[in-house]
């Protein structure tokens, strides 16, 4: 029986501000997860990282230091997806799975800011005036848009506006995760799907 759930995740540059700040973002964008986990008294852990060499060292660490929690990694895939997390990041980072399989492991495909492309509506009103939306991709589904085209799309989008500004990962991601629509971004990902689908159907085991 599950009791615990602790999720290492890339990114959050490396003050414990920042990291602080992006883990409030990804804990309101998993606000249902963490519905489920406190309605079955699971205790709920995001950790931010860093780099995603730290994410996966910190993870394979947990895995042993923490042998009663269910143990997850997420990391950005940095590349297009043809093939299961781990077997993607073997071939891509040669990460080896430390024993575990794939409800384990998620990837953000191809980096975060694809769930940002997934809804358009609360990029326009994040930045407000001067948005560029016409240099925004619009695919229905993100995880095809190219890593090369996903942050400098949002920063020429972001450029010219007033209020906030170029988009900087530091200083606006946590931000707009906290307001995206999430089931947007479900739908524009299957791999952000899988994450509520699978730790809902886990939780949802316990007692």
């Amino acid at each position: 029986m599950i009791k615990e759930i602790r999720i290492y995740i890339e990114g959050g540059g490396e003050g414990k501000d920042t990291k602080a700040s992006l883990r409030q973002g990804f804990s309101s964008f998993f606000k249902e997860l963490v519905q489920v986990a406190q309605s079955k008294k699971i205790k709920w852990n995001i950790i931010l990282c860093g780099s995603r060499n730290n994410a996966f060292r910190n993870f394979k660490n947990a895995l042993a230091d923490h042998p009663n929690a269910f143990i997850i990694l997420l990391v950005d895939s940095e590349a297009p997806v043809k093939q299961p997390p781990w077997e993607h990041l073997k071939s891509r980072d040669n990460w080896d799975s430390p024993g575990v399989d794939d409800t384990h492991c998620y990837l953000m495909v191809q980096t975060m800011e694809a769930w940002f492309m997934a809804d358009i509506n609360t990029l326009k009103r994040f930045y407000g005036q001067g948005f560029k939306e016409n240099l925004i991709p619009k695919n229905i589904n993100v995880e095809t848009i190219k890593k090369d085209l996903l942050e400098p799309s949002l920063k020429a989008a972001s450029r010219d506006t007033k209020s906030k500004g170029e988009y900087h990962k530091i200083q606006h991601a946590s931000k707009l995760l906290e307001m995206l629509d999430v089931d947007k971004v479900r739908k524009a990902s299957l791999e952000c799907d899988r994450i509520f689908i699978t730790l809902t159907e886990l939780m949802e085991q316990a007692k």
